[in-house]
């Protein structure tokens, strides 16, 4: 991709019949041009950075209106991608954004590619490559907990910490390329303040690296599936749990309706409750499929939630549907539903291999046992990923890796120096750990890397 053509893509979801305002964005040295072989602002107003202009956006050459728009004009650098950077407001919906883009592309525009804006403003340095992720993280955050997350990066949080590690692996390294060039003339190293130091590197890492089972949480959420016989409370526990406060029930133009699953989140951790149908033997070709596709829902579920009646007592269709769940070797809970109809006394016939964390006691119809049922979850799935909740960042897979490469480097420099060897085995593994370092933040990357990063972007972003 030439990174010095002028680009232009719709900055905004589109929806049919939806959305009040549609942006199309131009990025580079021609954005000023097409603009003003486009844009007809009326009465005299004046063409200068940082200034929105209202007006006409007209066909150049049989000068029809095709929409009614604002203009907005940064300068650069003083644009997101530091370069000429135009934004059209137009009305939403699918016709007049489409149009505006065709005539921006008819007037020497290129399609941009995914991602491509902010590629630029990395480029251009406007923003480092940990930045650049987090934007991403933003626009597909699922729970306030993942957008805060998100923010702590863009902020410099993680980049900041990498770039200050980074730069002490440089000056130890100096040091020891000034002891291979001038041994004679300088005194011996301090070996234990180089262990020192490498060590703080080290241990900085593994703090940035606990941090990444949060983040694939808070970025892919959890699947649950809910499952049981027929009428046990399932819905109904669906229900208590989908009105309690902390559920988020998107009701935005655009987003499907004909789902069952339900979005919630649970201790800032997004949550699609996979609801199954009453799982039993059955003839009828309809129920059959459904359950069908509550065994696949169990399947791919990362936590299942076996709900049985306080009533009807541990029956042999829930122990069935109990060694259907062990043999998909999902993570389980059994929610005893109808608690207040029944006391305690069930628990005592239930296989031996349920232990107590795993039994959660419930009375769906009075929203009762919810909390109960949420600090189970929480526990059986991420107690790891708790402990590292006092960061507000958390890394994604990419940056683990290189941090993974970084401390095993340097745990080879301490090796080499207990070891004794000679200094240019140190010196090679320092290189490995700076380089990878480097990697998290942008500073040394390949562009396969980079393209790599930036495909996973939306257009126009």
């Amino acid at each position: 991709m030439n990174h010095h053509d002028t680009i232009a893509a719709i900055a905004t979801a589109i929806v049919p019949e939806q959305g009040s305002v549609g942006i199309v964005r131009l990025s580079g040295d021609n954005s000023e041009a097409i603009a003003r072989s486009l844009f007809h602002a009326s009465t005299n107003q004046i063409w200068e950075s940082h200034r929105i202009l209202y007006g006409y956006i007209k066909h150049p050459l049989t000068k029809e209106i095709i929409d009614e728009s604002l203009m907005l004009i940064m300068k650069a650098p003083r644009s997101f991608t530091r370069e000429d950077v135009i934004e059209f407001h137009c009305h939403g919906g699918i016709m007049p954004v489409q149009r505006v883009l065709n005539l921006c592309l008819e007037q020497g525009a290129r399609l941009a590619q995914a991602g491509e804006f902010s590629l630029r403003a990395f480029l251009n340095g406007r923003i480092d490559l940990t930045q650049a992720e987090s934007i991403q993280e933003l626009v597909g955050a699922k729970s306030p907990q993942a957008a805060q997350t998100a923010i702590a990066s863009l902020q410099g949080k993680l980049a900041n910490p990498i770039r200050l590690m980074r730069s002490k692996c440089v000056d130890i390294l100096a040091e020891i390329e000034a002891r291979i060039d001038f041994d004679d003339d300088l005194v011996p190293l301090n070996l234990e303040n180089l262990v020192r130091d490498i060590q703080a590197v080290t241990s900085q890492a593994h703090q940035f690296m606990a941090t990444s089972d949060r983040g694939e949480l808070l970025r892919s959420g959890l699947k649950i599936a809910i499952a049981g016989r027929p009428n046990v409370g399932k819905s109904s526990l669906l229900n208590a749990w989908s009105q309690s406060d902390r559920a988020i029930v998107t009701n935005l133009p655009g987003t499907t309706r004909d789902v069952v699953d339900s979005q919630l989140v649970v201790g800032g951790i997004p949550i699609t409750v996979l609801d199954t149908a009453g799982i039993r033997a059955t003839e009828d070709i309809v129920e059959k499929i459904g359950v069908e596709r509550s065994l696949k829902s169990i399947k791919s579920a990362d936590l299942v939630l076996l709900v049985i009646d306080a009533e009807d007592g541990w029956t042999d269709r829930d122990r069935e549907i109990y060694e259907l769940i062990l043999n998909s070797h999902r993570p389980m809970i059994l929610v005893i539903n109808k608690m207040d109809l029944q006391p305690a006394k069930l628990i005592a016939s239930l296989p031996s291999s349920f232990k107590e964390p795993q039994i959660v006691q419930t009375a769906a119809a009075l929203s009762q046992g919810i909390d109960r049922l949420e600090l189970a979850i929480l526990n059986s799935v991420h107690k790891d990923a708790l402990s590292s909740a006092n960061m507000d960042i958390a890394i994604n897979q990419r940056q683990k890796a290189n941090l993974l490469t970084a401390t095993q480097a340097l745990e080879r420099v301490i090796g080499a120096i207990a070891s004794q060897l000679p200094l240019d085995f140190w010196t090679i593994d320092l290189r490995d750990a700076i380089h990878a370092l480097g990697e998290i933040t942008g500073e040394e990357i390949i562009e396969s890397v980079l393209e790599t990063i930036f495909s996973k972007f939306c257009i126009g972003k």
